[in-house]
């Protein structure tokens, strides 16, 4: 395709950083000109001819055909998304755990092996072990242990996936260290970057190759719509991921696209902001008698604080856990005692949010598989917010103060 029949891009000088490109990076305004990105609820398009269509469904001209699978507003999402972690394409999808069934249904097929950190997500373990149905087979490995995972590796291995930090223990994988282990063996390493963002942590220049993301979490940053991302090269996104998008249909809704990419701009602020209300709290929660253990990457007492600031650009980020002394009752106690933190299983929202790890997000799998990934029931997960931090540590003292 030549570059007249391509999509026009912002133009912008060459060497703008981060932050202005989470705010210009996009789609150039349309004959109106309006200043704040357009949003375009539509299912189709129309084209001048019956001509001009064919091509364009035929991807010989780059052009908006149906929403299913290009969308300006998601375009403009995607761009900057792209943009912001250092890849030259990214396609949206209609939450996180689509972008995961993406990437198996697009790279993958029956006798393929994937490794993954056994301390990811506890719905990312369930849907990886769901495609056992369809003949991909999966291994679950320490998040830690550079040695498991390349013991794990097989002939048939083609993925590998870890998320760093992970939800809830925060545990720091070395990027670098696992891209090496899958480009070894041609395979391919998939980094979920959601508790970091690319305002911390851009996975690709430690050599990762597919960055995923759920965009619910810090890209809206405001806990207001669902969705997902996958950012990679340009080519491997139009020539396998693209093709699965316009068949499944695990597509991102134009509005969802539009307020994912209008919480962009303020990514960085945000994040940093919540980043070092974070921080504050857990340092406040080490001394705390009631608290048995405290995890978050910032801290020098975190396994992985010397990586953890090498691959984060030296901040801890804004999800916190903790263990109370007392096993489930005194955890529960402690949530439904604050009076401020919002009680969910959500993080990367403006308003902090407290919930019981074993029960909720990982509260599917099984107590074996929840104790090997260090999940106990004491556990409590601080999503932090920007409300002030001396009112959360208040309000967490509500319960703590009671054990």
């Amino acid at each position: 395709m030549n570059e007249a029949n391509k999509l026009p891009r912002v133009e912008l000088p060459a060497d703008v950083r981060m932050d202005t490109l989470a705010v210009r990076e996009g789609l150039p305004s349309t004959q109106w000109g309006e200043n704040s990105e357009a949003l375009f609820l539509t299912s189709c398009f129309t084209h001048p001819d019956a001509a001009t269509a064919a091509r364009r469904f035929a991807n010989e001209e780059d052009a908006f055909v149906y929403s299913r699978f290009s969308n300006p507003s998601v375009t403009m999402m995607e761009r900057r998304l792209a943009a912001l972690e250092g890849t030259s394409g990214c396609i949206g999808t209609s939450s996180g755990m689509a972008a995961i069934t993406l990437v198996v249904m697009g790279l993958l097929k029956s006798g393929d092996h994937i490794v993954c950190s056994q301390s990811v997500f506890g719905s990312t373990i369930k849907l990886l072990q769901d495609f056992g149905k369809f003949g991909v087979q999966v291994s679950f490995v320490s998040q830690t242990d550079v040695d498991q995972w390349r013991q794990a590796v097989r002939p048939q291995t083609r993925l590998l996936f870890a998320e760093t930090p992970t939800n809830p223990l925060t545990e720091v994988c070395d990027i670098a260290a696992l891209a090496g282990i899958a480009h070894a063996a041609s395979a391919m390493l998939v980094v979920d970057n959601c508790l970091c963002s690319p305002a911390l942590q851009q996975p690709v220049k430690f050599g990762a190759d597919i960055v995923m993301h759920s965009g619910t979490k810090f890209l809206d940053g405001q806990g207001r719509v669902i969705a997902g991302a996958l950012c990679a090269s340009s080519e491997l996104i139009d020539e396998k991921l693209v093709p699965v998008m316009r068949s499944a249909g695990m597509c991102l809704s134009p509005f969802n696209a539009w307020v994912v990419a209008k919480g962009l701009e303020t990514l960085s602020v945000r994040v940093l902001a919540q980043s070092e209300r974070a921080l504050e709290l857990a340092h406040w929660l080490e001394t705390h008698p009631a608290v048995e253990r405290v995890y978050h990457p910032g801290l020098p007492s975190h396994p992985q604080h010397a990586l953890a600031m090498r691959q984060q650009s030296g901040v801890g980020g804004a999800v916190l856990s903790f263990v109370v002394r007392g096993g489930r009752e005194a955890a529960f106690g402690v949530i439904d005692a604050t009076r401020i933190c919002s009680i969910a299983a959500n993080f990367g929202d403006t308003r902090a949010i407290i919930t019981h790890p074993a029960s909720t997000s990982h509260g599917r799998l099984t107590e074996a598989q929840r104790q090997a990934a260090g999940i106990v029931q004491g556990m409590v997960r601080l999503g932090v917010g920007l409300e002030d931090v001396h009112d959360i540590m208040a309000d967490l003292q509500r319960g703590l103060g009671a054990l």
